[in-house]
């Protein structure tokens, strides 16, 4: 049982203003394993009073001296990864092998992302007569969420320091031990004192006086579309920046020329990793009215293959969700799909047989469904993915445009102009075809309610400066 009650503020491990504690529960086993100390309005102060103090040096370091601050940081992070990984596996349930492969993997994908660009990026250049200055923000305000922990972390802060900004960060209090490993990091890294600050706690207790502090320049926020209008709203008053990255429910278009079982196939896949808790998730699968019961019956084997269990065992696909509140959510949901007369054609509500405890959800298939449901209108972050036939391509296109959100979208098919020519038409922040891999310098970010700006890569570097004109600085 680990007990964690400091938080690290201008380069030192500190008590909280007041006392309160916060249990962390194991998703696998419904178990406590460890607890944090919650932060208040006091804490943020004192952490954006240091990340203030600290701002007017760091901005004016040299683009040498951060590329060896990112060197030192990644340094330290490749040798911890199997402790985070590990640690990530215990807070949120991902399975280890997940938690290894992609959940720390992206926290090193990110710096050296960052360090890449950094290298050849031009903060200055003339226009005419005028000297164009691309300048570091100030201090940032970062919300982190559990689902994909280090990731979001390292999409934010790693371009934040390259930009020359100094920031506090609130991890999500369900994952908050991977994001305090962070901050040992950035001490053995050398971090200069007040450049990265951390400050656990709760929405109300910190996110909200981060969020309205007039010394933070900008937010940079992830999480659900409820709480990024919270972060927006109080923001405003002090109009500082707001980039947010929120919530999603990702149409997925299989036309007719598409290699069926690898499209689906590849789809529930996809749909099922991280037991559905992926904001870019395809959980709305558009399918040609004809292919529809073959589609469902690929899908339903994929589905049923998928082996749900203790995230440290051997041969298990999905662990967990994340909390309670997460699983009765999601049970919840997948019974008003029920209700409104969609078909379960694998999984359904309540736990995978054989287990009988932890907060594991059976990897569902919902069948001959509308785009009206419930199920397809909302965002169930849960190993469900939800079947929808239609008619023409045009269809397909207007239903799965028909939605708040706008994160990512898919299109699958034989024939590659044809593919794009319909994620033209997906009014999304990415759409991918086929299933590619992973691309660390791709934008990521959203349309619509999923959220405004852009990380990763260049785009997200661009979102930590300001830039500035200096006319007149070429003599006449």
């Amino acid at each position: 049982m680990s007990h964690n009650h400091e938080f690290y503020i201008g380069g030192q491990w500190v008590k909280p203003a007041t006392a309160r504690s916060w249990d962390l529960i194991n998703p696998a086993t419904e178990e406590k394993y460890a607890d944090i100390a919650l932060g208040s309005s006091a804490d943020v102060d004192k952490a954006v009073a240091a990340a203030q103090a600290a701002f007017p040096k760091w901005a004016l370091t040299s683009r040498e001296e951060r590329l060896e601050v990112l060197g030192r940081i990644m340094a330290v992070y490749a040798r911890r990864k199997d402790e985070i990984a590990e640690t990530i596996s215990r807070e949120m349930g991902a399975p280890i092998w997940l938690a290894k492969a992609a959940q720390a993997a992206m926290g090193l994908a990110h710096l050296n992302e960052t360090i890449t660009y950094l290298k050849d990026f031009q903060f200055e250049r003339t226009q005419g007569k005028t000297r164009i200055a691309y300048e570091a923000i100030g201090v940032i305000g970062m919300i982190t969420p559990w689902n994909w922990p280090i990731n979001q972390i390292f999409c934010k802060v790693a371009p934040a320091l390259a930009a020359g900004c100094t920031m506090v960060l609130k991890p999500s209090e369900y994952t908050p031990l991977n994001a305090l490993i962070v901050a040992e990091i950035m001490h053995e890294a050398g971090v200069p004192a007040g450049v990265f600050n951390l400050v656990n706690g709760d929405g109300p207790g910190v996110g909200a006086p981060l969020s309205a502090h007039p010394g933070v320049d900008m937010m940079s926020f992830t999480g659900s579309t409820r709480a990024g209008i919270l972060v927006a709203k109080a923001a405003a008053d002090t109009v500082k920046r707001v980039a947010q990255e929120l919530g999603g429910k990702g149409p997925n278009i299989v036309l007719d020329d598409a290699d069926l079982v690898k499209a689906v196939g590849g789809s529930v896949q996809t749909m099922m990793m991280n037991s559905g808790q992926s904001c870019n998730a395809p959980s709305r699968m558009f399918v040609p009215e004809k292919l529809h019961d073959e589609a469902v019956a690929i899908a339903a084997g994929a589905a049923n293959k998928v082996k749900v269990g203790d995230p440290f065992a051997e041969g298990t696909t999905i662990g967990p969700v994340v909390n309670k509140t997460q699983f009765e959510k999601i049970q919840g949901l997948i019974q008003k799909g029920i209700d409104e007369g969609a078909t379960v054609a694998a999984g359904g509500v309540g736990r995978p047989e054989g287990l009988n405890r932890g907060f594991f959800v059976r990897p569902t298939i919902f069948a001959n469904a509308t785009n009206d449901m419930t199920i397809a209108r909302e965002e169930i972050f849960g190993p469900v993915m939800t079947i929808i036939p239609y008619k023409t391509e045009e269809d397909a296109v207007a239903m799965a445009n028909d939605t708040p959100y706008g994160l990512s979208g898919y299109v699958q098919s034989g024939n590659i102009e044809r593919a794009r020519k319909i994620a033209r038409q997906i009014r999304a922040g990415d759409v991918r075809i086929n299933h590619p891999g992973m691309d660390a310098r791709a934008p990521f970010g959203g349309f619509k309610q999923s959220g405004n700006g852009r990380e990763w890569g260049e785009f997200g570097f661009h979102e930590f400066l300001e830039v500035k004109a200096v006319l007149g600085y070429e003599a006449a």
